[in-house]
């Protein structure tokens, strides 16, 4: 998978560079690009692989994106001012609640997880514009402060590719989450939990661990990382826009794509995200480049073409076994 991954990147960087010239500022905004894509990406792994499939990350997103900005904009009105950190963490736990509450109708009330994941989107969908109109007399926000670029002392420095380690701090938490989560899924007892809980819940079960609080702890860790995403993704722009699909505009599909494409594994996931991040640049290069005379629409399909593409090579995803089911315990 580590090679599977290390493939995806290369497809990544030789889009941008069929689609134009590969330097730092076009890594740099694919990296960007990347970050709401690949922590709705390791989100979905820690939900699934417990046994909890949730289409909802879209709405996860949504959720931590406008919480992000109504954050900001409500502690500029308090002697507190605006903190972009405490923004961040309002978001994450609003996110966080809205996954505890997609957790209780799965576990609890084993409400199918399609049809409630696909909830949680349509209420964040109608929810974020909605509140949004109630609050700035729009559905899109007022511009906030957002987070400031970071410069990692010594790789900034660097020749040609120094503007690539100036970076907000999304990305380096990107960059971290990645192999940390793989780390934990895959050298932990907690991670073994999570496996367990997906392919064999009974098992688990039998060992004395709770089943329906490790998926628990799943999902809501789904929340926290969609969370992180989408206050990252509106605080980079400064603003929420809640026209259309939002400002999230399927990022959270996609990023459910990226894990599949990543067979569950964290460091494809993450791989598979910065190739979409990548794509994401092509378009918005394409767009920007009049004298191609590529329709809007026809840019706006490259992505999925590329996901039909990669499919092909990297072959069959293993989805956990008991993923998707309810369970139980005896006791």
């Amino acid at each position: 998978m580590l090679y599977a991954g290390a493939g995806l990147a290369v497809v990544a960087v030789a889009c941008l560079w069929l689609f134009g010239p590969v330097d730092a500022s076009s890594i740099a905004m694919a990296l960007r690009f990347t970050v709401p894509i690949g922590f709705a990406a390791l989100g979905g792994i820690f939900s699934e692989k417990a046994g909890i499939i949730n289409i909802g990350l879209e709405g996860l997103l949504i959720i931590g994106a406008f919480s992000a900005v109504a954050s900001m904009y409500a502690l500029s009105l308090t002697p507190i001012g605006a903190n972009v950190w405490l923004a961040f963490g309002f978001a994450i736990v609003a996110s966080a609640v809205v996954a505890l509450l997609f957790a209780i109708a799965c576990i609890e009330f084993k409400a199918d997880q399609v049809i409630a994941g696909l909830a949680v989107w349509l209420i964040a969908l109608g929810f974020a514009p909605f509140a949004s109109t109630i609050v700035w007399g729009q559905v899109n926000s007022p511009s906030v402060d957002g987070f400031s670029k970071w410069a990692i002392p010594g790789l900034a420095d660097l020749p040609v590719f120094g503007d690539i380690f100036v970076m907000r701090p999304p990305v380096m938490l990107l960059i971290v989450a990645g192999p940390l989560t793989w780390y934990v899924l895959n050298r932990t007892r907690f991670g073994l939990w999570i496996e367990a809980s997906g392919e064999d819940p009974k098992a688990l079960d039998t060992a004395g661990v709770d089943v329906q609080l490790v998926r628990y702890v799943g999902t809501v860790l789904s929340g926290v990382y969609c969370g992180i995403g989408g206050a990252a993704l509106a605080l980079r722009v400064g603003q929420f826009t809640g026209g259309g699909e939002t400002m999230v505009n399927g990022r959270g599909f996609i990023g459910l794509t990226a894990y599949l494409i990543g067979n569950y594994n964290p460091i494809g996931a993450f791989f598979a995200s910065f190739l979409f991040g990548g794509l994401e640049v092509i378009q918005l290069s394409i767009q920007r480049t009049s004298d191609i005379g590529i329709p809007t629409r026809l840019v706006g399909v490259l992505p999925y073409v590329i996901v039909l593409v990669v499919l092909v090579f990297v072959g069959k995803t293993q989805m956990p076994s008991s993923a998707g089911d309810h369970y139980e315990s005896d006791d």
